[in-house]
């Protein structure tokens, strides 16, 4: 009797398909449903202010430098452009907010400009700040 209970315990295997085929289904999932933020890819000097708060729902990221080039997604682009570049990745999060990154030196005239093109997008704006500590 002993050999025969030896015997059913080393034909017992366990099945590892079902669960490789949930793990990738999972993961199928999560890769799909990932949002990912659109950098402006450049970096800014930003101004101080005592009232900067964090934009939970920043997704798109244009920056103003200091020599007053406008980029979104590390693309260079002129005022006529930002428009149609925020309405096409806005189609990918329609609740994601366009965070406007202006170099200290930047022209005031021109932040101005591109936070009007922004608003004029149908998407909720704001100026990036650093807090003051």
């Amino acid at each position: 009797m002993a050999i025969e209970t030896q015997k059913k315990q080393e034909d017992v295997e366990i099945d590892m398909t079902p669960m490789l085929d949930i793990v990738f289904i999972m993961l199928i999932f999560f890769i799909v449903t990932t949002v990912f933020v659109k950098q402006a890819g450049v970096d800014v000097s930003k101004p101080t202010a005592d009232s900067a708060v964090e934009r939970k729902n920043a997704y798109i990221f244009v920056a103003i430098d200091d020599k007053n080039q406008i980029f979104i997604d590390k693309d260079m682009l002129q005022p006529s452009e930002i428009k149609a570049k925020i309405q096409s990745l806005r189609t990918e999060n329609l609740e994601g907010e366009v965070v406007i990154q202006a170099d200290k030196k930047a022209k005031a005239g021109l932040v101005l400009e591109v936070l009007d093109i922004a608003k004029s997008s149908g998407a909720t704006v704001s100026v990036a700040t650093e807090r003051v500590e």
